[in-house]
């Protein structure tokens, strides 16, 4: 902060300075944009407090709170944007996010499924039903990001023509790199798949083996032997990297993507168009939950390779917890459409 409060004759500069400190740090709770704006009146007003009542925690409690909100809403995902515009953009990001990270996740789902149907017929039809109701929707995954992709280019491109590129080479740059981390070590890893050498996911017409192997590949970090290091050390090492590395490049392409959508500026049919889209990757996630609910109905019998394990629960919990935040990024743009917000 550039502004510091002169401490009054009634003060003692050391507690003003422990308050001014306290405020400065207490001010990271708030988005930058919020910061930039209100930074430094806030910062003294909260410092006065800070100094008149060193050891109250309330104080400090409500600057959290508040500063939660003003993210959500910087994020797209609260009311009463500090710039509905960009909170417009922030909130189609959100979407994106939400969606890579379904998919993310489903796709380790999945991606088990795949391979213990190289291995072994199901014993019960509901097995093979969950893995169409899931292949489905990871396909409407892949046709909302083509098409989300596809508006993205155009809308930068238009960028570019208006001498605005300088500030889409960060995001672009992040999300290639990431995309290439996961494409190439993908291909490579997935060599190791363990459905390799079965047959019998070639009678499943919507899961291409070489899919699955590759799917399997880019989330096999998502797995229980986390909490076991002495199984997880039995890992070949170049395994063990790919599996920390694989989260970070995810990171990244969610990142890049989520920078990239906030810095693009589009227009309001543009804006319409990525909400449709949210609309229709909202119908891929509740599908697949209804393919996942069909094999929690029936992975109870003996076959161990369809049984649901903790990771699946976990994993079932991030899903559930991925929808509720894309619903409230799409309730909040319907807010905004509603308030004419949308149209700025």
């Amino acid at each position: 902060m550039s502004v510091r409060p002169s401490p009054s004759s009634e003060e003692s500069p050391e507690v003003t300075a422990v308050a001014w400190s306290r405020a400065t740090r207490l001010l990271r709770w708030y988005p930058r944009a919020w910061r930039a704006r209100y930074g430094d009146e806030f910062a003294e007003l909260l410092a006065a407090e800070l100094t008149e009542r060193p050891r109250d925690r309330r104080p400090a409690l409500n600057v959290a709170l508040s500063g939660v909100r003003a993210r959500l809403a910087d994020c797209g995902l609260g009311s009463h944007p500090l710039d509905p515009a960009a909170a417009a953009r922030a909130r189609m990001a959100t979407l994106a996010c939400s969606g890579a990270l379904f998919a993310m996740f489903g796709v380790a789902l999945w991606s088990q499924l795949a391979t213990g149907l190289q291995w072994a017929v199901p014993d019960n039809r509901g097995i093979t039903q969950a893995l169409d109701l899931m292949s489905l929707a990871l396909l409407t995954f892949c046709l909302v990001a083509a098409l989300g992709l596809a508006g993205l280019i155009h809308a930068a491109i238009v960028t570019i023509a208006r001498g605005k590129g300088t500030k889409l080479l960060g995001p672009t740059a992040l999300l290639a790199a990431s995309a290439a981390v996961l494409f190439f070590g993908g291909r490579h890893f997935e060599n190791a798949w363990p459905g390799t050498g079965g047959h019998l996911l070639a009678t499943q017409g919507l899961v291409p083996a070489g899919i699955a192997a590759f799917g399997w590949a880019t989330t096999m970090w998502i797995t229980s032997y986390w909490a076991h290091p002495a199984m997880l050390a039995a890992f070949p090492a170049t395994q063990i990297a790919w599996m920390t590395l694989t989260p970070l490049a995810a990171c990244g392409l969610m990142t890049g993507v989520a920078r990239l959508m906030r810095r693009l500026e589009r227009s309001p049919r543009a804006l319409s168009y990525e909400m449709w889209l949210g609309r229709l990757a909202g119908g891929g996630m509740l599908l697949f939950l209804c393919g996942v609910a069909r094999w929690l109905g029936v992975a109870a019998g003996p076959q161990a390779v369809f049984r649901v394990g903790s990771i699946d629960v976990a994993g079932l919990a991030v899903l559930v917890l991925v929808v509720a935040t894309g619903l409230r990024a799409m309730r909040s743009a319907a807010d905004a459409g509603a308030t004419g917000t949308l149209r700025l």
